[in-house]
């Protein structure tokens, strides 16, 4: 069996790439995640999107509910890997019926080498059957938030982290760093900063319909993005949002 995983960027159809297109009208089967009814639109956007892509063999589209990490384990890394186990089980009895489908493609947002399972599952799905893996690379939302926000990623000749927010609030500001990206924040952890000196440029839902953007001074937008993101989080049930924060001279 291959297994595509095809990075469709953010959310918007004009995202994808020639070979993600291809990847998606060769696939037999496309698996598509259920995480509930408050994230339907999830599901709903990679449906546009197998649809916009349809060829004449178009595939079949099998969906399968995301199981969730289970929140009576106290280790963080136990706790997902033990998800991803389940996960993997879940991609397997999605397929099973269909045991003459050659081709299975699943849909990743942003691209699967960035702060994604999707590999690490795939992983275990080749322990237990021959697989012949496929990655089609898709825009990253780091790569969307700055061209939204129309600036560089990085100063010249100078590096930049890409982390998350777990690990600001457990690690604080890394040194020797004055640019960083920070991904699945769900606290907000930009608030433990000191914000002096400090700019952030965020976004939420970028490059998809109703991305909100912010930026400025920590001290100043700080407060706007904590408020705007609550609303957009109470209103459309879900959200994704990324953002970087900059140190001054």
């Amino acid at each position: 069996m291959e297994l595509a995983l095809v990075g469709i960027g953010t959310g918007n159809p004009e995202h994808l790439t020639l070979q993600a297109i291809e990847a998606i009208r060769a696939a037999d089967i496309l698996m598509i995640p259920e995480k509930g009814d408050d994230k339907q639109e999830l599901a709903d956007l990679r449906r546009r999107i197998a649809a916009g892509c349809a060829g004449e063999g178009q595939a079949r589209l099998v969906t399968f509910p995301m199981p969730v990490r289970d929140p009576a384990v106290p280790d963080y890394r136990t706790r997902v890997r033990l998800w991803h186990d389940v996960i993997a089980q879940a991609w397997l009895d999605a397929i099973a019926p269909y045991p003459e489908a050659q081709k299975v493609a699943l849909l990743v947002w942003g691209d699967p080498a960035l702060f994604d399972s999707t590999l690490r599952i795939a992983e275990r799905i080749g322990r237990i059957r021959p697989l012949d893996l496929k990655v089609v690379p898709g825009l990253m939302s780091l790569q969307v938030l700055t061209a939204s926000h129309a600036i560089p990623l990085n100063r010249l000749a100078e590096p930049f982290l890409v982390t998350t927010g777990r690990h600001l609030r457990e690690r604080g500001w890394p040194e020797g760093i004055d640019t960083l990206v920070v991904m699945l924040d769900g606290e907000c952890s930009f608030t433990m900063l000191d914000p002096t000196n400090v700019a952030i440029w965020w976004g939420a839902y970028v490059g998809m319909e109703g991305e909100i953007l912010d930026h400025g001074p920590l001290s100043e937008a700080g407060p706007r993005i904590v408020a705007t993101r609550a609303r957009a989080r109470a209103q459309r049930g879900w959200i994704m949002d990324i953002y970087l924060l900059r140190r001054g001279r």
